[in-house]
């Protein structure tokens, strides 16, 4: 039998991850905050996945974190500022060797949920499948996109990629994928916050042509100096790209601020400045950028990391 995929997250790729999964007649199980939660969920009949118009409903098993069955395969599905809480939390169900993926948005939260589980194998993902809850335990397939997973100390795929397949999630190994996530690192940040700053949709960025331009030039600098040239790569060019595909969305940034939640500014942003400040790298567009994101998340009461 398949082993178990748990599911940290009950949010839209978390969600998503599951209900495809389930699809497929693969184990899943969804691991909620807590007793509450779980009685929230345990009233209705699952999780509902809404693609093309179309929904269907798939009884996931939902659990609490202290459920005392042993975790061997665990997706990290959870913003990036609770990752490391919210995996430590499971810490003692996880099996010797366990196995992570951890889906989160930016730079450094994955080292440190690597270096609290030293026996696991950590495998990175990268996503660009789009996707929004639409009520509570019901998500909108809203992108079809590609997951890119690797892990830079262990090159090898893992077998299980054959459970992704079966599920029709889109994706592909990658032996580079500290590239990748470097690469979305600074698509995010020439483009999120700018859409908070300006409070617009992704594509009116196209009458902000200058600043975007200047900030891939300084991010440009910034993967160059550490040591990732090839994410550096036509990098303006790749964002003029996204702010035209996806001109009618609004960031991520933009939803979370918008609905008065925290943002992942730390692990975008702020890792990006840190990164320039360990190089003494003076990026002075990407650090004004930074004081005026904060500015703006300060005024609205909301947490400024």
């Amino acid at each position: 039998m398949s082993t178990t995929w748990h599911i940290l997250g009950a949010g839209s790729l978390g969600t998503l991850w599951a209900t495809r999964l389930a699809r497929a007649g693969l184990p899943v199980r969804m691991i909620l905050r807590d007793k509450a939660r779980l009685a929230s969920y345990q009233a209705g009949k699952g999780l509902t996945l809404v693609e093309h118009g179309i929904e269907k409903t798939y009884p996931v098993i939902g659990e609490t974190p202290d459920n005392p069955e042993p975790i061997h395969r665990l997706l990290v599905a959870c913003k990036a500022y609770d990752a490391q809480s919210a995996v430590a939390h499971l810490q003692h169900r996880l099996s010797p060797h366990a196995e992570l993926v951890l889906l989160q948005n930016g730079l450094g939260s994955q080292d440190a949920v690597v270096a609290q589980l030293p026996q696991a194998r950590c495998i990175f993902a990268s996503s660009t499948e789009g996707a929004f809850r639409d009520g509570d335990w019901r998500v909108v397939f809203a992108g079809h996109g590609y997951t890119w997973l690797g892990d830079a100390a262990h090159p090898a795929p893992p077998l299980w990629l054959n459970d992704l397949h079966a599920a029709g999630i889109p994706h592909e190994w990658s032996t580079d994928i500290l590239t990748r996530l470097w690469r979305k690192l600074a698509l995010n940040c020439a483009i999120n916050p700018l859409t908070v700053l300006y409070q617009c949709r992704n594509g009116e960025l196209q009458t902000h042509q200058c600043e975007v331009a200047t900030l891939c030039a300084e991010l440009g600098e910034l993967l160059e100096c550490c040591g990732q040239p090839d994410a550096a790569l036509d990098l303006q060019h790749e964002v003029e790209r996204v702010i035209h595909a996806t001109a009618a969305n609004y960031s991520s940034m933009y939803q979370d601020v918008a609905n008065a939640r925290r943002t992942e500014i730390s692990y975008l942003l702020g890792y990006a400045c840190q990164a320039a400040a360990r190089h003494q790298l003076n990026l002075p567009h990407l650090q004004q950028l930074q004081v005026r994101l904060i500015d703006q998340l300060v005024a609205r009461g909301l947490p400024r990391d």
